[in-house]
């Protein structure tokens, strides 16, 4: 097993890089306090709803189609234990770190919003936010800040059809535009991938470190647990991302400034 990459090693390795990758999961947010719905002390770990489902039938396309009632009530159940979150430590140094290196993108998992409010822009949030509604019926959309006010399941204003949020959920195909916009960033050439509190179970989160690795291009893993990238990686960094991402950007701040 190769040694874990110091912070010394990845605060110049992002330092220098022009184009880095940064991919996020639910474990930068869970370092905020706001629990996931699956694995170790999520909401529905090792149990079923309420309804006898399954967290991933609850929270299915089938599901809102057939009983849109059964899964917005997990949804806004979830939104409940995330209400009120602002980002933390890791979320706004990675909204800095783009200040100095705008071709750094940052892909995530997480549907929470909180990279965009922390100032990242060049943001694919690949299962869309939470925050924003849309019509099942017609072409209307709009932002809420949270499900508090809100009639569950809410109806569309303009005809009166189902609203729901714009999230890709279990069994449902990626949005096009965001796998576009991926597909893009990896061919325009990407310098560094970091992968920051995700277990990278799914192809398109780990697809990304495999690349890179097989292209020679420097990769970063920053989890204090195993996951299905940290066998390829180079640079393991076994901390929560709220406590790494300051003490990087501390380092890297400190360092020489890039060529």
């Amino acid at each position: 097993m190769k040694p874990p990459g110091t912070l010394d090693t990845v605060a110049h390795l992002i330092d220098q890089a022009r184009a880095p990758l940064f991919i996020t999961g639910a474990g930068i947010s869970a370092d905020w306090g706001l629990p996931t719905y699956r694995g170790i002390g999520g909401l529905y770990h090792e149990r079923l709803t309420d309804d006898g489902l399954t967290i991933e039938e609850a929270l299915s396309g089938a599901m809102m189609e057939e009983r849109p009632d059964i899964a917005w009530k997990y949804i806004a159940e979830i939104e409940a234990n995330c209400r009120g979150a602002t980002p933390n430590a890791a979320h706004r140094a990675i909204a800095a770190l783009e200040r100095d290196h705008p071709g750094l993108c940052v892909l995530t998992q997480n549907v929470d919003g909180l990279h965009a409010e922390a100032g990242s822009r060049n943001l694919i949030e690949i299962h869309g936010t939470v925050h924003r509604l849309r019509c099942v019926e017609c072409p209307h959309s709009r932002r809420v800040p949270d499900f508090s006010e809100m009639r569950i399941p809410p109806e569309c204003p303009v005809c009166g059809g189902l609203m729901r949020p714009d999230v890709v959920l279990f069994g449902e195909m990626l949005p096009e535009d965001a796998v576009a916009r991926l597909e893009a960033v990896l061919s325009n050439g990407v310098d560094l991938v970091v992968s920051i509190g995700t277990s990278s179970v799914f192809p398109y989160i780990a697809g990304p470190v495999w690349w890179a690795r097989q292209a020679g291009i420097p990769t970063v893993e920053i989890n204090p647990g195993d996951t299905e990238v940290s066998s390829i990686v180079e640079h393991r960094v076994r901390m929560r991302a709220a406590e790494a991402m300051p003490e990087i950007l501390r380092r890297r701040s400190g360092g020489q400034p890039r060529s």
